[in-house]
C-alpha cells in the first residue's frame, strides 16, 4: 500500500468542469472505493475519454457507490470490471432495477454505434475501432450489484460504512453519505456526503431530498446553478405539456419528444394520460419508440403504487419493440406524438426520427430535459439551421421548443435550500457535475451568503485534494489531468461540423459557379492545398 493509499484524498476523475463522467475516487487506509463510475457525454472531445485507460487500475478499487442509475453516472461499470475490478457494486434496489435493463442497453449502443461507424471507416480507408464495452460485458457487470436500503448504514470497507438518503431525482436517487474511521485526532470519523444529483422536490414517482447535516466534507452538483425555474405544481405542468401539444398538432405534423428513458419518459406518460383523461387532449397515437424507456416503464408499474391504476396502460399509447415497427413510424405524416431515446438526441432511435421529420416545416420537436453541450439536443436548442446526423445533412425546418418544467435536477434556489438544510460544513465543499457558468453562479451565491472563500473549491479534471487536514488541499497527481480545463469547455470537432455547414451553405448561396470555384479556392488557399 503506497503512501497516498494510506491517507483520506478525493480524486475527481469525472463531472468535473463538465456535467457528465461522474466518478470520484476516495482513497482511504482501508483501500479506494469510487463514487460513481459514469460514461462522458457532450462533445467528442469529452466523449473520446471514455476510449482511454482509466486514470487508475480497476483492480485497485475495492468497492464502488452508485448515486443513481443515469448512465453518466453508471455507465463506465462494464469496461471497470472488464478491466479488473471484481469488488461489489452498492446502490439502492430502485436503481439496481434499473441498471439490470439500462446498462446492457447502453452496451448494445456501444456496439451498434460502433458498427455504424466502422462502416464509414472502411469506406474512408480509416481503421476499425472497439466499442467501449459490448451488452456481455454490460451483463458481466451486473453481478457485481448489491442491492441497499435507504437510511441504513452498510459496511463498504473496513472501517468505511456508507448511508444511501432520498435525492428526489429519480427512482432509486440517493445522496451517499461515509464514514471514514480513524480521520480525527480525538477519534471521530470524518463525514463526507455526496449529493448525487438532487431532485427539484414535488415529483410524481418519488419522495422530496433529504440528507444529513454538517458533513465534514460536501461535494455538491451544480447542474442548473446559473438558472431558476419557476415552480409549478403538477396541474400547472400539465397544461403547459397540453398547451405544447395542441400546438404542435395543430402545426399538422408528427410531434417528436426525446425523452430520457428513466423517469422523464414515464413523467410525460402520466400527464399526456391525465390530459387525455381530462379531454384536455384529443386521444392521439402516442408511440413509445425505445424498447429501454419500455422496460424501464415496467420497473415503475413495480416500484410504484399510489396512483390510482397503472397509468403507463392505455389503448392509444403503442410500444413500439422491433427496428422494423420503429421504420415503420417514417410513414406518419402527421397527428401524432413520438417519445424516443435518447434525451440529448446523441444515440437512439430519435435521431432516425429526426431525420425523417427536422426538415418538415410542419413538424414539431419539443425538448425537455438538460441538453449537454456539444449534443444534437444542444445544436437544436440553439436554432442551428443545419445538423448532420448519420454523415448526412438535414436541414431543421421543424419548429423547436423546449419545455422546462421536467427537469430531475433542482435550479439555483432549490440547491442553495438543499444546501443551507445541511446547516454548513466541518471542513469544504467542493463544486462539480456542472459547466463552469453554473459553478461559479453557485460559489458566487454561497459568497454572497457568507460562505468562508477558503471552504469552497471547483476542482479541475483529475485533480487530487488532501482531506486530512481543516481546508482543502491539493494533493499531488498520479498522472496529468487527461483534459485541460479549456478542452473539456470546448471542442474542434463541433467548430468543424459547424464550418462545414456554414461552407455548404456559402455554395448554396454563391450566384454562380464562378464564385463557387473562388471560395472553394481561398478555403483550400487557407490549408495550404
Amino acid at each position: 500500500m503506497n503512501a497516498r493509499s494510506r491517507s483520506l484524498t478525493l480524486t475527481f476523475h469525472g463531472a468535473a468542469g463538465t456535467v457528465t463522467g461522474s466518478c470520484f475516487r476516495l482513497d482511504t487506509p482501508a483501500g479506494a472505493l469510487l463514487v460513481d463510475c459514469g460514461l462522458f457525454q457532450g462533445t467528442k472531445t469529452v466523449r473520446e475519454l471514455n476510449y482511454r485507460d482509466f486514470p487508475f487500475a480497476p483492480a485497485d478499487i475495492a468497492a464502488v457507490l452508485l448515486t443513481h442509475a443515469h448512465i453518466d453516472h453508471s455507465g463506465l461499470l462494464p469496461k471497470l470490471t472488464r478491466q479488473g475490478f471484481r469488488g461489489p457494486v452498492h446502490a439502492t434496489a430502485g436503481t439496481v432495477d434499473l441498471l439490470t435493463y439500462m446498462l446492457p442497453d447502453s452496451g448494445y449502443i456501444q456496439e451498434t454505434e460502433v458498427d455504424r461507424l466502422n462502416r464509414r471507416n472502411r469506406q474512408r480507408g480509416r481503421p476499425a475501432v472497439e466499442p467501449i464495452y459490448t451488452r456481455e460485458d454490460a451483463e458481466r457487470a451486473l453481478r457485481r450489484l448489491r442491492p441497499a436500503a435507504y437510511d441504513r448504514w452498510i459496511e463498504v470497507l473496513p472501517g468505511v460504512r456508507a448511508r444511501f438518503w432520498q435525492a428526489g431525482h429519480i427512482l432509486g436517487s440517493a445522496s451517499v453519505e461515509l464514514e471514514v474511521a480513524g480521520g480525527e485526532g480525538d477519534g471521530r470519523p470524518v463525514r463526507l456526503l455526496f449529493s448525487g444529483d438532487v431532485g427539484p422536490g414535488g415529483k410524481v414517482f418519488h419522495e422530496d431530498a433529504e440528507a444529513p447535516e454538517r458533513p465534514d466534507w460536501l461535494v455538491l452538483e451544480t447542474t442548473y446553478g446559473d438558472r431558476r425555474r419557476e415552480e409549478v405544481d403538477p396541474e400547472e405542468r400539465q397544461a403547459l405539456l397540453g398547451a405544447e401539444v395542441r400546438a404542435a398538432l395543430a402545426r399538422g405534423g408528427n410531434l417528436l419528444i426525446p425523452a430520457f428513458a428513466v423517469e422523464r419518459t414515464q413523467e410525460l406518460l402520466y400527464d399526456l394520460g391525465r390530459l387525455f383523461d381530462r379531454g384536455a387532449l384529443p386521444a392521439v397515437d402516442v408511440f413509445l419508440d425505445s424498447p429501454l424507456a419500455d422496460a424501464v416503464t415496467g420497473v415503475f408499474e413495480r416500484h410504484l403504487d399510489g396512483l390510482g391504476g397503472n397509468p403507463f396502460a392505455r389503448p392509444n399509447l403503442h410500444r413500439v419493440q422491433s427496428v422494423a415497427e420503429s421504420q415503420k413510424l417514417n410513414t406518419l405524416a402527421g397527428g401524432a406524438i413520438i417519445l424516443a431515446a435518447s434525451g440529448m438526441c446523441d444515440a437512439g432511435r430519435i435521431r432516425h426520427h429526426l431525420k425523417n421529420n427536422l426538415w418538415r416545416p410542419e413538424a414539431t420537436v419539443l425538448l425537455v430535459g438538460y441538453q449537454a453541450p456539444g449534443t444534437l439536443g444542444r445544436m437544436l436548442e440553439q436554432g442551428v439551421p443545419r445538423v448532420r446526423i448519420h454523415g448526412e445533412e438535414i436541414a431543421v425546418r421543424a419548429t423547436v421548443r423546449s419545455l422546462d418544467v421536467y427537469s430531475g435536477h433542482a435550479d439555483r434556489d432549490g440547491l442553495l435550500a438543499w444546501v443551507a438544510a445541511r446547516k454548513g460544513v466541518g471542513r469544504g465543499l467542493f463544486l462539480v457535475h456542472g459547466e463552469p457558468g453554473a459553478r461559479e453562479a453557485i460559489r458566487q451565491a454561497l459568497l454572497a451568503r457568507g460562505w468562508d472563500e477558503g471552504l469552497i473549491r471547483t476542482p479541475e479534471l483529475d485533480e487530487a485534494v488532501d482531506l486530512a487536514g481543516a481546508r482543502p488541499v491539493a494533493a499531488p497527481r498520479a498522472a496529468p489531468p487527461r483534459l485541460a480545463p479549456e478542452a473539456v469547455a470546448a471542442d474542434w470537432h463541433n467548430a468543424y461540423a459547424e464550418t462545414l455547414l456554414a461552407l455548404g451553405q456559402a455554395l448554396r448561396d454563391a450566384p454562380d459557379d464562378a464564385a463557387r470555384a473562388r471560395l472553394l479556392a481561398r478555403v483550400r488557399g487557407s490549408v495550404g492545398v
